[in-house]
């Protein structure tokens, strides 16, 4: 685009240079911020599976093509289910792919085609930072640009630390440059909440971190890891900028609260449930550690150190709830959102009450904010029902791992018990859908999809019905 930028008496043409993000606004689609959104995962999906697709990526020489899919999806959603182990069946190309698929996926690729904006000095239009708004569930665009600077910033911090951390304590049980490849792929995937893990090549196919369910290392950093990508990246920025304002906002007064009450929560049940059952054999501190990871990793983190079909079914409901609960807004995870919950919560205690404002806080929430919070909730705890009820006529497993493999899906936690690798054609596309639904939020993809809004012209009498 060239602008005029002379006098009368002379004229010098400017050329504009545009940004990644400027192409994504495609000429005469009127594609709005959710659009984008949903179809930018499309794309990096479908470049992920012809990436898998390729001989070069299996180390049996080719993967079927609902399985690159699945894996794909997986990847970019953050998901973590898996029907090839990563460790072996996957070379060390097809692990990178995954790696930069739930790299792109867990920022975001508004986030990253920012950062090759910033790198590259281009402009960022109105539009574009409408779209990172968007990206970035804020409600302005005042200081949206400085948020995602800060945003890859700390990522970067966050995960080079821990892939630092990961590395020296895997050289121990492995060679130098081994321990720095697990160490890098493990902190980008435990950060991004991805929870897809290598070693299946050491400790054998679909074994995870159970070898590591005693060591501090391991399990303190994974849920260091896992709380620093769930709470959410603006969350993370209030944070860090507290010693300077000296106050945080209510969303992450909100998020920070929500999340250590369902940590500590969590893990006190899980312990009181699996103290003489699958906990009996650690020791005290392997216990505790244990408790805590499993307590964290449903919300969206993928990695376990326990056997999720050895606990027993109350343990496994217990995980259900959380995982479909899942991460904070803005963060690497899925569910309905912890500010979602704590809306709720919010909410039914004040009817119970008989209070007219709900409040969070000292501070009255909208009602606008608490009808996207049911309405949230009701749409996915459709799709959650419905999936559920289509895998139980397609797959041949008892109802719980059923319906624990549907809401990890769509929480994008990860976490399965044993069913992902027997699914069949029709459950794998039908996971495949909850994990791309997970992560780009029923609310979302609903606007994505919606016809543009009318001006309703009258309003209907009002009504009156019996509740309870």
């Amino acid at each position: 685009m060239w602008y005029n930028a002379g006098s009368s008496y002379s004229k010098v043409y400017v050329r504009q240079e545009k940004s990644p993000l400027a192409n994504l606004n495609f000429r005469g689609l009127r594609l709005t911020p959710p659009k984008i959104l949903s179809l930018g995962f499309v794309l990096l999906i479908a470049a992920g599976t012809l990436l898998l697709c390729l001989p070069a990526a299996s180390t049996a020489g080719r993967i079927s093509f609902i399985d690159a899919l699945f894996m794909a999806t997986s990847a970019t959603c953050v998901t973590g289910l898996a029907v090839i182990d990563t460790g072996t069946q996957l070379t060390t190309f097809g692990q990178v792919v995954l790696l930069v698929l739930f790299q792109f996926g867990g920022l975001g690729f508004v986030t990253m085609a920012t950062l090759i904006t910033l790198v590259l000095n281009k402009r960022i239009s109105l539009k574009e930072r409408l779209l990172l708004q968007e990206s970035m569930n804020q409600h302005s665009m005042q200081g949206i640009v400085l948020l995602i600077r800060r945003v890859l910033i700390y990522s970067l911090v966050i995960q080079l630390t821990g892939a630092i951390v990961l590395a020296v304590r895997f050289m121990a049980d492995m060679p130098f440059a081994r321990a720095l490849y697990y160490g890098l792929f493990h902190s980008i995937s435990i950060f991004n909440n991805a929870g897809f893990d290598l070693f299946g090549d050491i400790h054998g196919p679909y074994s995870g971190l159970t070898r590591y369910v005693e060591d501090p290392i391991i399990n303190f950093t994974s849920m260091v890891l896992i709380f620093l990508g769930g709470i959410g990246f603006i969350v993370l920025s209030d944070v860090l900028e507290f010693p300077k304002r000296k106050r945080l906002t209510l969303h992450s007064k909100v998020v920070l609260t929500t999340s250590a009450a369902l940590i500590v929560l969590g893990a006190a049940l899980f312990f009181w449930l699996e103290l003489h059952h699958t906990l009996k054999p650690l020791h005290a501190g392997g216990k505790v550690m244990a408790s805590f990871l499993q307590a964290i990793t449903p919300r969206s983190g993928g990695v376990t150190t326990i056997e999720i079909p050895l606990l027993r079914e109350s343990t496994q409901f217990l995980m259900i709830l959380l995982m479909f609960i899942g991460a904070a807004p803005g963060s690497t995870g899925g569910g309905i959102k912890i500010t979602t919950f704590a809306i709720l919560i919010a909410t039914v205690y004040a009817r119970v009450r008989g209070r007219e404002d709900i409040i969070l806080f000292r501070n009255r929430i909208s009602k606008d904010n608490v009808y996207r919070a049911i309405t949230m909730t009701l749409l996915s705890l459709m799709l959650v029902v419905m999936a559920t009820m289509l895998l139980s006529v397609t797959e041949s497993a008892d109802f719980l791992s059923v319906l624990f493999e549907a809401v990890s899906a769509f929480g994008t936690s990860g976490i399965t018990m044993g069913l992902t690798t027997e699914l069949t054609t029709v459950g794998k596309v039908l996971i495949i859908v909850l994990m791309f639904v997970g992560r780009t939020g029923p609310l979302t993809l609903a606007y994505a999809l919606k016809p543009k809004k009318n001006k309703e012209l009258y309003r209907y009498p009002e009504g009156d019905i019996t509740i309870g």
